[in-house]
């Protein structure tokens, strides 16, 4: 317990903790406990009864405080549901929390599925659940990458990075392309710098779009072990399944995509918006991408904060993915993570990426000035769900009417070829170390075989274990 003689630490220094550990929902407890972490605990001390006090002075209300029943959630509930039509109870009480700020009971929302969405309910019930199995040996043993191509009929190309032990998505993106090398590597990098340290591992399809990330992991595990020499650090998953990723693309698609969809089709079917014509596409482009990244950019979050189901046939920890991933250490877990220089991520940026690439450009720079300043005589509109079509008419409408549009857009060429990448030369791919039950697709032992380690399956984790032969 705190030492309640200790002065409470500023709340400059806890509330930035305080908000991220309230957004991952945790107990008054939890909060308290985690927050000995970021303090001194030699100068200061907090302990339930006073962060209660805090807590209720940022307006941090629980759920019996706030008491909600049916009815007052139900102008919520019918945003929300617009948005997300298939989302469950489990989903629901998240999607309050995090996007309308509201502690729901689950029996609450269930007595409103069973008032409001009877015919919901009994499909829901009706869906199987279909298991598929991955192994992993730790935090960061493995980054797994992949692209999503559901919403290419908008002109719109997803990609993703996940850290399969964990479940934490590393990133998720949207733009008009996922298929060039430089961008895809820039999705890496990014990450990378942000966290400071890369996997033994990455893994993906065999595409091309992927050279960049095969090389780059390649190139920053050689240089921090020349050991590695003679072996692709990135696995090829031409046989065996990208688990992961097809796993959080089949989330996205279920808990996601349906509401979005139906908004993007509002476009098309109402004849504002086609991928066909430049103008449109070009204005589409400028308008959706940044404030779809957005809404990403909140899935993302909130389903790495959120804790799993409990699932007796997982062997992995259970827990919030962003927790597990940044202290596995708490859940029993290793870390293989790999520090990487500094300078040597931008050596590898340097080498692979041009920054004034035309791929990094939202659209080409002319028009994307002549859109910016057609967006401040509109009086700059906040663009969110509600109003992001009306925003690209009012938008589109302005634009037709100036004299510099045909002439900007006769340069715009919007079939832009994705550049090839070579991969490095004279590496063998790493082996699968495949048993009669699983296949181990990690990084430990350089890839080549656990060696010196062997798995011991103890729930909730798998654990490396050192051996004596």
């Amino acid at each position: 317990m705190p030492n309640q003689n200790k002065p409470t630490p500023p709340l400059e220094l806890i509330q930035p903790h305080i908000m991220r550990l309230w957004k991952a929902r945790m107990t008054d407890r939890e909060i308290v406990s985690e927050l000995q972490k970021h303090i001194d605990t030699n100068e200061y001390g907090i302990g339930l009864t006073k962060f209660v006090e805090i807590r209720n002075s940022l307006g941090l209300r629980r759920t019996r405080q706030q008491k909600h029943t049916t009815e007052s959630i139900r102008e919520a509930m019918m945003e929300l549901r617009a948005m997300y039509p298939k989302a469950g109870a489990r989903e629901v009480v998240s999607l309050l929390f995090h996007e309308k700020q509201m502690c729901v009971a689950r029996n609450v929302v269930c007595q409103y599925f069973a008032i409001y969405e009877p015919e919901l309910v009994r499909q829901r019930k009706a869906g199987r659940l279909q298991r598929r199995r991955f192994w992993a040996a730790g935090v960061n043993d493995i980054w797994a990458v992949d692209q999503h191509d559901k919403f290419l009929r908008f002109g719109l190309a997803l990609h993703t990075g996940i850290e399969p032990f964990s479940g934490r998505i590393l990133w998720m993106k949207v733009w008009h392309s996922n298929r060039n090398p430089q961008l895809i590597l820039s999705y890496y990098l990014s990450t990378v710098e942000d966290f400071g340290f890369i996997p033994l591992v990455t893994q993906s399809d065999p595409g091309t779009e992927n050279f960049g990330i095969a090389n780059a992991q390649t190139m920053l595990r050689q240089m921090h072990d020349p050991g590695l020499a003679g072996f692709v650090q990135h696995r090829w998953m031409r046989k065996k399944k990208n688990i992961m990723p097809e796993i959080a693309w089949s989330q996205l698609r279920r808990r996601f995509s349906p509401g979005f969809e139906a908004l993007l089709e509002q476009g098309t079917q109402s004849g504002w918006y086609d991928v066909d014509n430049t103008l449109q596409l070009m204005v589409f482009r400028w308008v959706f991408i940044p404030w779809l990244q957005e809404e990403l950019n909140a899935y993302q979050g909130r389903v790495n904060l959120a804790r799993k189901r409990r699932d007796r046939n997982k062997v992995l920890p259970h827990g919030r993915p962003e927790l597990i991933h940044t202290s596995p250490e708490d859940f029993g877990a290793l870390d293989f993570k790999v520090t990487v220089d500094p300078a040597a991520i931008q050596q590898v940026r340097n080498i692979y990426i041009k920054p004034d690439h035309p791929v990094f450009d939202l659209v080409p720079g002319p028009l994307n000035v002549f859109l910016r300043e057609c967006y401040n005589e509109l009086g700059c509109p906040v663009v969110d769900r509600s109003s992001v079509w009306t925003v690209y008419r009012q938008l589109h409408a302005v634009i037709q009417y100036h004299a510099e549009t045909p002439p900007i857009l006769a340069s715009i060429n919007t079939e832009m070829e994705d550049d090839e990448l070579a991969l490095l030369e004279g590496l063998q791919d790493l082996p699968f170390l495949e048993s009669e039950t699983h296949y181990y697709m990690g990084g430990v032992g350089g890839g080549l075989g656990l060696g010196k380690y062997f798995i011991v399956l103890h729930p909730p984790f798998i654990l490396l274990v050192a051996s004596s032969y």
